[in-house]
């Protein structure tokens, strides 16, 4: 059940100002981001769909889906699209140690430079959109950008309509918009009738949709 709005509360993006949530900008750019892959079939028909609209994205990655599922966690690079760190076993910060929490994302970082060994944007995305205020503090001194989100789908949640998860975006999506999809089974159903039509939606407005980087968030 949706209980959390599908806009976050500017009150909440105040609480935590060290966390990323939106891109300050007057241009008309949406940062897609896909949570929980990456997922075979699922992920491969994301990365299509993104490529039909020439949209970019950011895929927080878990990393035991990662050294499953090397080959397509390749693609999403090969794509051009960015990539981050969501833990290796989808950790609930809360119920973990720090340290076993910080080790849980050393280890997921390992298997991302393994594809991407350039890579210096080191984000990260706490599973659940929450962790404990050690870990949080311990993540930014590992030099990470935290990155929340801006708008919600609610693409998991089998209580929400295909018809309302699409709402959830197009009613509150701006310039700048941080927005959480997932490539994952359960998200599925809402996802695959959701993200043409969001993408067709904000394409028809004259809206880029662009990947994170630190550029960007500089």
């Amino acid at each position: 059940m949706q209980i959390i709005p599908a806009k976050t509360p500017g009150f909440v993006k105040a609480l935590f100002p060290n966390f990323v949530w939106n891109i300050n900008t007057p241009n008309k750019e949406l940062y897609l981001t896909f949570d929980d892959g990456p997922t075979p079939e699922i992920t491969d028909w994301v990365l299509s769909t993104l490529e039909e609209y020439n949209a970019k994205a950011t895929f927080f990655c878990i990393g035991n889906n990662i050294e499953k599922h090397p080959e397509i966690f390749q693609r999403i690079i090969n794509y051009g699209h960015a990539v981050g760190n969501h833990t290796f076993n989808h950790l609930k910060g809360w119920k973990h140690q720090t340290e076993d929490y910080i080790n849980d994302v050393i280890k997921t970082e390992s298997f991302i430079k393994k594809h991407k060994l350039n890579s210096n944007e080191k984000l990260f995305r706490p599973p659940y959109g929450k962790f404990k205020s050690k870990q949080s503090k311990k993540i930014l001194e590992l030099d990470y950008k935290v990155i929340m989100w801006d708008v919600i789908s609610y693409d998991w949640d089998k209580s929400i309509s295909e018809e309302n998860c699409l709402k959830n975006v197009t009613s509150t999506a701006k310039n700048g918009s941080i927005i959480i999809f997932h490539d994952s089974v359960k998200a599925y159903k809402n996802l695959k009738y959701a993200l043409p039509k969001v993408l067709e939606y904000y394409s028809k407005k004259g809206f880029a949709f662009k990947a994170l980087s630190r550029d960007t968030l500089e």
